[in-house]
């Protein structure tokens, strides 16, 4: 066979890829990648995500010679101010950040300061899949256009849970499950802000009070009053698990109290969370999804590339990874992730398609036309308004 080497790779190899559509500068791409070592920033706080993690890491390894390195983040935030450090110091290349998973506002900050590397998302060969016109949240992330600068990876909607056995039918709105909690204090609580669940409840509350949940659409006026969400919390916060005196302080944490018993309606921002936990055995096989009457905030999940990274090639490639119909299938397998695909399953020939159709969809996961309707997130500028008044008015930071 000719070995004669075509851009880092193969005759034999740039043929296969070729096969599959891959121009021949990707395929130059796979070459200059290959051996390079690629640090993904992303959170750490759920097992199940770190595993997935090392999949994708074990694929890039065993297909293109790539090492993924996940840096576990408590927040995405600090990731982000790493670049910022870094551009204040006068580093363009060499950065310690090659991906970021990313979204909302902090995107926004990247963006508005120019330390992203693009547009790239758009280049990848697997962007033919992504759904762009039925999940418009693929090319919008809080209301801000990506225009190629981060590639979506998974799909997320808000939904609740309960544990049927002890609740049969759960409130569908935010002003019944105030009610309820008031009947059953101690039994509901939400992630304490700035954590982005405790603030996505928040910005669920809005949407129930506003007049007008459109100008959730535009930037927050520094002016505009949020007296209504203060009032509401003041009256339910003595209500809530340890009267508010105390909350879980991310997502996992909210899931250990269902898990736990101490509460009997939690939520999260992954509709196949619950099944993922029951297949795992750490909920009760009684606990089941529901969401609220008009639909729930949903988003897309997202991962960018700093502009000082020291790996673009690595970097597109595990981004294009992530768009494979392999992968996205397992993270939506509710024994995995649960998380939904941000493929047009239609443009997926019959092999990839039958990935999907071959998944259990879980005891507690809903379909997606029980899912229902799917409300926009606010403007990235109500997340951090509504933190930093929740932790003035409320607490500091954890």
């Amino acid at each position: 066979m000719n070995r004669r080497e075509l851009g880092g790779l193969t005759v034999a190899s740039a043929a296969f890829w070729a096969g599959r559509g891959w121009a021949l500068d990707w395929q130059s791409l796979l070459g200059k990648a290959r051996g390079q070592t690629l640090y993904f920033h992303a959170w750490g706080g759920d097992p199940k995500i770190n595993d997935f993690v090392a999949y994708v890491g074990q694929l890039a390894a065993e297909r293109f010679g790539v090492t993924l390195t996940h840096v576990k983040l408590a927040a995405t935030s600090d990731a982000v101010a790493r670049v910022q450090a870094e551009k204040a110091a006068g580093k363009t290349t060499g950065g310690a950040v090659d991906l970021i998973w990313i979204n909302g506002e902090n995107f926004a900050a990247m963006k508005e300061a120019g330390l992203l590397f693009g547009p790239f998302a758009e280049s990848l060969p697997n962007w033919r899949y992504v759904d762009t016109v039925g999940k418009p949240a693929t090319t919008n992330d809080f209301t801000l256009a990506t225009q190629g600068y981060e590639s979506p990876w998974a799909m997320a909607q808000l939904v609740f849970e309960h544990d049927s056995a002890k609740l049969a039918t759960p409130p569908l709105t935010i002003a019944t499950l105030a009610e309820w909690a008031k009947a059953n204090p101690g039994r509901f609580t939400y992630p304490q802000p700035p954590d982005y669940l405790g603030l996505t409840f928040l910005k669920q509350v809005l949407y129930a009070l506003l007049p007008d949940p459109k100008v959730l659409q535009s930037p927050v006026d520094a002016a505009y009053d949020l007296s209504s969400l203060w009032s509401f919390l003041d009256a339910l916060h003595p209500n809530l698990w340890r009267q508010a005196k105390a909350f879980p302080a991310n997502e996992p944490a909210l899931g250990q109290l269902l898990a736990d018993g101490e509460t009997t309606i939690s939520f999260a921002f992954n509709p196949g969370r619950a099944s993922a936990e029951i297949a795992a055995g750490a909920l009760a096989d009684t606990v089941r999804t529901f969401v609220l009457t008009g639909g729930t905030i949903g988003n897309a999940s997202y991962v960018a590339i700093p502009g000082d990274t020291s790996a673009p090639e690595g970097a597109q490639l595990i981004a294009n990874l992530l768009l494979e119909p392999e992968v996205q299938a397992r993270a939506q397998d509710a024994s995995v992730l649960g998380f939904q695909t941000v493929l047009n399953l239609a443009v997926l020939n019959a092999v990839d398609r039958s990935r999907f159709d071959g998944l259990k969809q879980g005891p507690a996961t809903l379909s997606p036309a029980a899912l229902g309707p799917t409300l926009l997130e606010p403007h990235a500028s109500w997340m951090t308004r509504i933190s930093g008044d929740w932790v003035t008015r409320y607490g500091v930071a954890p």
